[in-house]
């Protein structure tokens, strides 16, 4: 015989308590495996996909909530009004939609953090309680305030939890599937612990029997496709997600496949266009030791014809002819690697040494128009990189210099190249005395197709800079009171 004034005894399924923990971890690993589908996606598809999310989240959620409370068992029977049931599932949708879109956000501050947090907090307590609302039977139910004020807080702290470990899981290139089951399993058992403090929260004192007019009695076969069906849908939801990054990844590996493929190709255009600009230069530097190479050899065919007695003459008019021969060769060497269509190789090299090939393929076109060249260079400067690119580099930031100083009539043109430690890195400067730059312009020149110079296709400085950075290092200029001063960082050699 039940007391009226004593609250009626239950007790817990603790297979059905089991199952309700284990809905909850699948629940929450579906929430960080959408979390990150959700940052990944744009326009209506980031909508689709928090949407749908939330909708399955939700679902987990209040599904996880459901089934603990079909897990307590009273001496009475229970039924359920099902619109009440329905409004805690909408509650439950809502509070997922919150925490997805708060965790999926590129920025989430401590502001936001405590905001979401305390929005879905509310939410999930707000679900549980309408959940218990729901209920009914004869008897009446008392709460415990200081239970239900921990069960609220809990269901805070706990969003809290769950905001920060899902924006932290986020990124899909950081996580792991065993890493996201410990999240996904410290955030479920979080979860069901603040529903049982709610549940503890309860007590029920018979009374007189309920108004039934929209209640449920719920089976256990109905209790059985919940979970089935719950877990169907939380499946499905990690599936498409698997399904869609998969395809995501697929486009994302071939998209920069053709993107690297773009670029070496714009790249070697820019070569090929530097070296166009080059072309008087390097004809200047191949005619010299070709010129001289007939000069010896007509001497040695003279010499010859005529008895050839100066021995000493003629073995130094051939030895100048090998030393120009190898001259040529070298500057045609260095065309073809400029020019070359290949892929970029990294080596030890001397940052110097690169700098006295490129000016070594410029030094005519400096004579040409009529300016000096300067050079600090600081010895032992050893980088990692490919040293075409960076002759690249150089030879577009020389050039653009002796272009700029062309039209300089009431000061000297001179062209000053340091290389210097900094810090861990290698300094270079080109600084010249032109016009110099616009202060306005300083970022904008390395844009893509800007460019001043008539004929110029503008990529040179664009590429440049991109080189450089793929060497781990930066390019910028500096706007000078009388010329221009680029400078370039490349990490040194460990």
């Amino acid at each position: 015989m039940i007391s009226a004034n004593a609250a009626l005894p239950g007790f817990y399924d603790h297979g059905e308590v089991a199952r309700s923990v284990l809905i909850a971890i699948a629940a929450s690993y579906a929430a960080l495996d959408l979390t990150g589908r959700v940052t990944a996606a744009r326009g209506r598809v980031r909508l689709a996909w928090l949407s749908g999310g939330a909708i399955a989240m939700g679902i987990g959620i209040w599904a996880m909530h459901f089934n603990g409370m079909l897990a307590f068992h009273l001496p009475v029977s229970v039924e359920y009004d099902w619109l009440t049931v329905l409004a805690s599932l909408l509650v439950a949708i809502f509070a997922s939609s919150v925490a997805l879109y708060v965790s999926s956000r590129r920025e989430m501050g401590l502001v936001e953090a405590l905001a979401g947090s305390v929005i879905m907090g509310a939410a999930i307590a707000g679900m549980h309680y309408i959940d218990m609302a729901a209920m009914r039977l004869p008897a009446v139910t008392r709460y415990s305030p200081l239970l239900v004020a921990c069960s609220i807080l809990l269901a805070i702290l706990f969003s809290l939890s769950a905001l920060l470990m899902a924006f932290d899981l986020r990124e899909e290139t950081r996580w792991s599937v065993p890493r996201r089951l410990g999240s996904a399993t410290v955030m479920g058992v979080a979860v069901s612990a603040m529903h049982y403090t709610g549940m503890a929260a309860a007590s029920f004192i018979p009374a007189s029997p309920p108004d039934l007019s929209y209640a449920v009695n719920i089976s256990s076969l109905a209790n059985n496709g919940i979970s089935i069906v719950t877990l169907i849908v939380i499946v499905a939801a990690i599936t498409t997600s698997s399904v869609d990054r998969r395809a995501s990844t697929e486009v994302e590996r071939r998209a920069d496949e053709a993107l690297r493929e773009a670029q070496a190709k714009l790249a070697r255009v820019t070569r090929v266009h530097a070296m166009g600009e080059l072309a008087a230069a390097i004809a200047h530097e191949v005619n010299q030791p070709l010129t001289a190479i007939v000069t010896n050899g007509n001497f040695c065919l003279r010499e010859l014809a005529g008895g050839g007695r100066n021995l000493e003459e003629l073995r130094e008019a051939i030895a100048e002819i090998v030393n120009d021969g190898t001259r040529a060769s070298t500057v045609i060497s260095r065309i073809r690697t400029l020019l070359a269509k290949g892929a970029p190789e990294r080596a030890e090299l001397d940052i110097n040494e690169v700098i006295q090939e490129v000016t070594g393929l410029i030094r005519s076109e400096l004579a040409r128009n009529r300016i000096s060249l300067l050079t600090d260079l600081t010895a032992g400067l050893r980088v990692r990189g490919d040293g075409v690119q960076l002759q690249q580099v150089l030879i577009n930031l020389i050039m653009n210099s002796i272009d700029a100083m062309r039209t300089v009539t009431d000061r000297p043109r001179e062209l000053l190249i340091k290389s210097a430690k900094h810090s861990d890195e290698v300094l270079v400067q080109v600084q010249d005395s032109g016009p110099g730059i616009d202060p306005g312009q300083v970022d904008r020149i390395f844009e893509p197709f800007s460019t001043t110079k008539a004929g110029g296709i503008g990529m040179g400085l664009s590429i440049s800079r991109s080189i450089v950075e793929s060497h781990g290092g930066r390019l910028w200029a500096v706007a000078e009171p009388n010329g221009a001063l680029f400078e370039f960082t490349v990490p040194t050699q460990d």
